[in-house]
């Protein structure tokens, strides 16, 4: 058995794909999940992939956030960009009470978020983590879009950081397989699947996603949380997609 690792896509409020994803592969895919040596992932991903791999047993506690969170932008009357309206303090609300008190000890060198420097623009893949609060710093500066989440970036030792999914939205770590999961559809391991314009692929930030109207449409509900109805139906989605996963690798149980 070569090394296998797990990478969610930056996606937003989408990540309730994730989330179902996440579900099925708890419910459906323990040996999977006891052989998975890494989680990584960008934004909303980096932040399924904290808590699938320090605590899933608050998946479905993470997923009725998530619910409530979205509910909470829909009300505003300018979304997320509201003047007055704290984002980043409810999702730092929600990451702490998701991540155990021994967060960082569990999540060392086995979760990889991936974050963007301020001035270089570079990207950083971290896997070490000196702290809880360093861990939980470190998931906001990945999770963090500059005016849309607040207009200060995030401070980790001394420098400025953003979301890592501008510049490194599905990290591929550089040891055995990593499975790709992404509500975007793509060449992807899993997610969505579109019947696209002759199957045109664009590369974001080196992540492969098909050129469809689907995924254009995807992309305004990561920003602008869609109704529960249909965020529950894109939970739906995600589960029933690794679902498809586990059958076609033989994982399924």
């Amino acid at each position: 058995m070569k090394h296998l690792s797990l990478s969610f896509a930056g996606c937003g409020f989408l990540g309730i794909y994730h989330l179902g994803a996440a579900t099925a592969l708890c419910r459906h895919g323990k040996s999977l999940l006891g052989v998975v040596k890494a989680f990584a992932g960008a934004s909303a991903g980096s932040l399924v992939a904290a808590v699938l791999a320090t605590a899933p047993e608050k998946i479905e506690e993470c997923t009725q956030f998530t619910y409530k969170f979205s509910e909470e932008v829909r009300n505003q009357h300018f979304g997320a960009v509201t003047p007055g309206y704290d984002f980043m303090n409810t999702l730092r609300g929600g990451i702490e009470s998701f991540l155990p008190p021994n967060a960082h000890e569990i999540a060392q060198n086995r979760l990889y978020i991936s974050i963007t420097n301020t001035k270089s623009k570079e990207n950083y893949l971290v896997s070490n983590f000196a702290s809880r609060d360093d861990l939980i710093k470190l998931l906001l500066a990945s999770s963090y879009v500059p005016l849309y989440a607040g207009i200060r970036a995030v401070e980790y030792k001394g420098e400025k950081w953003f979301d890592g999914g501008f510049t490194n939205n599905l990290p591929i770590l550089p040891f055995g397989r990593t499975v790709t999961i992404s509500p975007f559809c793509g060449r992807l391991d899993i997610c969505p699947r579109d019947k696209g314009l002759m199957d045109l692929y664009l590369t974001i930030a080196k992540q492969d996603v098909m050129m469809s109207m689907a995924n254009l449409y995807r992309l305004n509900q990561a920003l602008f949380p869609p109704t529960k109805e249909t965020m529950e139906s894109l939970f739906q989605a995600g589960f029933n997609d690794a679902l498809h996963f586990l059958k076609k690798e033989n994982w399924f149980e």
